[in-house]
């Protein structure tokens, strides 16, 4: 079982940057699609990102396409959520997923991922 442990959240402009890893215990790391979701307050769990086991493929919520990148390490159990071009209505908690898929698979819905971190605030001040 992997545990998954967010951090780099935190206040910003909008226009800013932002930038949000996950480090990962516990499992075999490259086996693992990992995935970035957010809640805002008072809305539900949405998609952000994901990115394959070897980090080749990824794939984007329209909303943060061409301003979010997901990057993964796999030789430090990482995956890191660049957030650009940061705008107030990105505000919300960001939580990293693990789900084991076949290579080069990404999965984009929440029930695909049985393992999650605990979540780490963004706040974007307009």
């Amino acid at each position: 079982q992997v545990q998954l442990v967010e951090s780099g959240g935190g206040l910003v402009q909008a226009g800013g940057s932002l930038r949000l890893s996950c480090a990962a215990s516990g499992g075999i790391f490259s086996t693992y699609n990992m995935g970035w979701f957010r809640q805002a307050p008072g809305k539900e769990r949405e998609f952000v990102g994901a990115v394959s086991r070897d980090g080749g493929t990824t794939s984007y919520a329209d909303s943060v396409k061409g301003r979010f990148t997901i990057s993964r390490d796999n030789a430090r159990n990482t995956v890191r959520l660049q957030m650009n071009s940061l705008k107030p209505e990105d505000t919300a908690d960001y939580y990293c997923a693990a789900g084991v898929t076949a290579y080069g698979i990404v999965l984009t819905s929440e029930i695909a991922y049985p393992y999650w971190g605990q979540g780490t605030q963004v706040t974007v001040s307009s």
